[in-house]
């Protein structure tokens, strides 16, 4: 009997460059991170620098929601929230506001919107990761959710409430399928592992898992067999090269938002940034220099 020999993945990795290629106008595409934390901007970067538009942004919105707004490079934009989340420099804390360029954009119907529930974006994606049309939840009931998506539907459940009867109404919240989907993480090796040593995974690995194609942006780029030292525990190595198809190191690739422990948010960016929502000639020039890097 003839032993088999062991096959040893492909190694995945790509530049920010790469990664956009792949990606086409009109695409779905989830863009990872919250708010201004971990966003996947080295890659958002690339985006700038190519001609892809017309995108369909799937988030929980921070900066790059205003910056692909104000760069016309999105028509459609499903989130829970937009906020810059940028630091009071009297308090310390942070100020969550709504993204003038975010507000600009949607008021002059730039932007198609679908606004969600925190956890039913959550469980949108969740759907499309099983692979299933929808998942019921009580979330978004006697909401104006209805009101402002007239494609959401309720669903009754096909068993009896506790006290029997009747089954209960249901929100149906619909999968939300990705073409691709953009994250940042902190390490990973050249497979397309990777692991996050902050505070929250958010929710990368759903991004991923409900999308055709899935890019990771680390930190730093590590041999596989130092992987889960690197991460301090191997519970937070979430991201699995078998919803990988590249992985780019990008030193730095979350700036101007925050990637802990490496580093914190560029408050001073972000508020020059900001500034220029009524200035358009600092607001093109601003975006110019970002997207060179």
């Amino acid at each position: 009997m003839t032993a088999t020999a062991r096959t040893e993945p492909t190694p995945k990795q790509m530049t920010a460059d790469d990664v956009v290629g792949r990606l086409r106008s009109g695409m779905t595409i989830g863009i990872g991170g919250w708010g201004s934390r971990r966003k996947p901007m080295a890659l958002l970067r690339a985006l700038l620098r190519s001609d892809v538009t017309d995108l369909h942004v799937v988030t929980y919105g921070g900066p790059e929601v205003g910056i692909l707004a104000a760069a016309g490079r999105m028509s459609r934009l499903t989130f829970a929230f937009v906020s810059p989340d940028v630091a009071n420099p009297l308090t310390g804390g942070s100020v969550p506001g709504l993204d003038p360029h975010f507000r600009a954009a949607r008021q002059a119907g730039r932007l198609r919107c679908t606004e969600l529930d925190e956890g039913m974006l959550l469980l949108g994606l969740q759907a499309a990761a099983w692979r299933v049309p929808f998942l019921p939840t009580r979330v978004g009931l006697g909401s104006d959710l209805f009101r402002l998506d007239p494609e959401l539907r309720t669903v009754r459940s096909p068993y009896p409430g506790p006290g029997g009867g009747e089954g209960e109404e249901l929100v149906a919240q619909r999968a939300i399928p990705l073409d691709a989907a953009l994250v940042h993480l902190n390490v990973g090796d050249a497979r397309g592992n990777a692991a996050f040593t902050g505070p929250d995974l958010y929710f990368d690995d759903l991004l991923l898992e409900a999308a055709i194609d899935g890019y990771v942006s680390v930190e730093r780029l590590v041999p596989t067999e130092h992987l889960v030292a690197e991460a301090g525990d191997v519970t937070r190595l979430r991201i699995s090269r078998l919803f990988t198809t590249g992985i780019v190191e990008a030193p730095r690739g979350a700036l101007p938002t925050e990637c802990l422990p490496d580093y914190d948010r560029d408050d001073e960016w972000q508020s020059r940034w900001l500034a220029t929502a009524k200035d358009d000639d600092a607001r093109e020039a601003l975006l110019q220099e970002w997207a060179r890097g």
